[in-house]
This record gives C-alpha cells, sequence and structure tokens, in this order.
C-alpha cells in the first residue's frame, strides 16, 4: 500500500467521516505517521485525578495501532503513574524537570476529575521534597504551562461521577477548574466512561499534523475549530447515536424491546440515552470492533456533560 503524507494528513484530520480510526491505521499508515513525526515526539504527561484509571485501560486496549507504536513512534510519555517504571519523588523530579524544560511546548493528559474540597486533599498524586502534590496543584503548576490540556474520559472532561450528587469532595471538571483559576491553556474534552482508544490516539494524530504543518499556536487554533460546543472533537462526536443505530427503522415504528434479552425492537421505552448522545460508538465499535453497548444493553449517554445525574436513572422498566 503506497499513501502519500498529503492523502495521510487528509485521512486523519476527518475529512473522510466514515473510516474509524482503528480502520484508518492500516502498517501502512502507521509508518507513514511514524515518518511524518520522526524527531518530532513532544513530550507528554498524563495525570490521574480523581478517577478509576479505567481511561489508561482503555489506551493500553489500542489495537490499530498498538500501544506500543503509539508510544514509541508517536509521542513520548514521560510520566504515567499507571504504567512508568519510576516511583515515588524521583519520578515527580523527572516530570518537574520536563516541565522546566519544555514549558509551554509539552503536553498534559488528565484522566479523573478535579477535587478542590480540603486544599485539594482528597487527590495526592505525589510529593517532592516532603511536600504533598495535589492534582489541583498540578493544574495550577504543570498543567497551565502545557502547549494545551486532553481531558481524558467524561470525569476529566465534565466532572463525571465524583463530581455527581452529593459531591462531598467539590470535584469539577478540568475546564471548569481552569476558569476559576484563570488558567488559559487550552483543554481538547475527549469524553467517556472511558473513551474509546480510536478517539485518544485519534485526536492526538490530528493534533500533532495540524502542529506540525502549521506551527504550536496555528496548529491548536486548527483543532480548536474541529471542536464542538462541549469542547468535544468532531470527527468523533459529530453524529447522534440514535440517528444511526440499527434500531431505528424498528423505533419509526414503534416496535419496542420489553427486556435486553429481546433481540427485536428498540430500547428506547428501556432507558436507551441514545437521541441525546452524540458519539459515533455505533460504527467505530468496541473491543477490537466486537460489539458495543447496544448489542445487548443500552446506551447510558456517558459522553455527555450530564453524566450521570441528567443520564439517570439509566435503565427504565
Amino acid at each position: 500500500m503506497s499513501l502519500s503524507r498529503r492523502n495521510f494528513v487528509k485521512l486523519c484530520t476527518g475529512t473522510v467521516a466514515g473510516f474509524g480510526v482503528s480502520q484508518m491505521f492500516h502498517p501502512a499508515i502507521r509508518d507513514a505517521l511514524a515518518d511524518t513525526l520522526k524527531g518530532e515526539r513532544p513530550p507528554v504527561l498524563w495525570l490521574q485525578g480523581q478517577g478509576c484509571t479505567g481511561c489508561s485501560v482503555s489506551l493500553l486496549n489500542s489495537v490499530h495501532p498498538s500501544i506500543k507504536d503509539v508510544l514509541l513512534d508517536v509521542i513520548s510519555l514521560e510520566f504515567h503513574p499507571t504504567v512508568m517504571a519510576w516511583e515515588g519523588e524521583q519520578a515527580i523530579e523527572h516530570m518537574m524537570k520536563i516541565v522546566e524544560k519544555y514549558e509551554g511546548k509539552f503536553f498534559v493528559v488528565v484522566e479523573g476529575s478535579i477535587p478542590t474540597a480540603a486544599d485539594g486533599k482528597y487527590c495526592i498524586i505525589g510529593d517532592i521534597n516532603h511536600k504533598e502534590i495535589s492534582i489541583a496543584d498540578a493544574m495550577r503548576d504543570i498543567a497551565a504551562k502545557s502547549a494545551a490540556v486532553l481531558a481524558v474520559g467524561t470525569c476529566a472532561a465534565y466532572g463525571g461521577i465524583p463530581a455527581a450528587e452529593g459531591n462531598v469532595t467539590e470535584s469539577m471538571s478540568v475546564q471548569q477548574y481552569f476558569e476559576q483559576e484563570g488558567i488559559k491553556t487550552p483543554v481538547v474534552n475527549i469524553p467517556g466512561c472511558p473513551p474509546h482508544p480510536d478517539w485518544i490516539v485519534g485526536t492526538v494524530v490530528v493534533a500533532l499534523d495540524a502542529i506540525k504543518k502549521h506551527g504550536l499556536e496555528g496548529g491548536l487554533g486548527e483543532v480548536v475549530k474541529l471542536l464542538d460546543s462541549e469542547g468535544r472533537p468532531t470527527p468523533f462526536f459529530g453524529t447522534n447515536i440514535h440517528d444511526n443505530c440499527p434500531y431505528l427503522p424498528q423505533f419509526d415504528e414503534m416496535i419496542m424491546s420489553e427486556t435486553f434479552t429481546q433481540k427485536e425492537g428498540c430500547r428506547y421505552d428501556l432507558g436507551c440515552k441514545g437521541p441525546s448522545t452524540m458519539a459515533d460508538c455505533y460504527k467505530r465499535k468496541w473491543n477490537n470492533g466486537v460489539n458495543w453497548c447496544i448489542d445487548n444493553a443500552i446506551c447510558i449517554g456517558c459522553v455527555e456533560p450530564d453524566f450521570p445525574d441528567g443520564k439517570s436513572p439509566f435503565y427504565e422498566a
């Protein structure tokens, strides 16, 4: 397969909207990506706030490209609490050296929400010189100095489950925290509980290529143009689940399922949130394209800003 850089860029920037990222990353395309970004892998710091680590697990399940290709050919992951070999103060010191050396030129991925009660002590990510560092501290002292932040998962993007009713930790999204603190660093939201690995990797690829073509500031401006009103990349979050559901014809004919085990019929009466959910799960599918929520359950709207409170109850009888 021969693929020019021009066609590769066209493919990655979502101009062929019907392709999923997993389909796009044929081995030859991965080679083109590696050649395009060779020698320019930007430092990435992955910070974990108030969450379950499910977003990291989702990324590690990336198949096309593999997580090895992502880490060795696409980015330089300098800090990730779950997968790195270092730990403790040495790891934190390394992260701070990256911040100092690459100020304004590195990227931060945030997984999990930002608790602000009790001076942020509900989520401590490490310590240095016997001083604890909370995720809130990291947002002020690290993320604020980055080129851009990817808020990965609904907790980081919109507050998610930690910020749901009964929020005693006063948890909030990355964007809310930035607005509260007056931090101007751009934020790209990649929601989902968890987000599909394609959404994460695809957004990174689009952003890096835009930066290569237009420079840091111009490239980030191009990425912002792709975002919807909720800060999500439209190539992945630009279509409605319900409008593209395989059960839509049955919905139109008012043929409704009464149980999850009933294979025929729309699941709207069981509580499906597809009509109010924007994502391409229907064509991308999960577990390397094996299935998706509506195959054996319902959509619970996990990519939306009002998840989970606004989507509750998830199931209806």
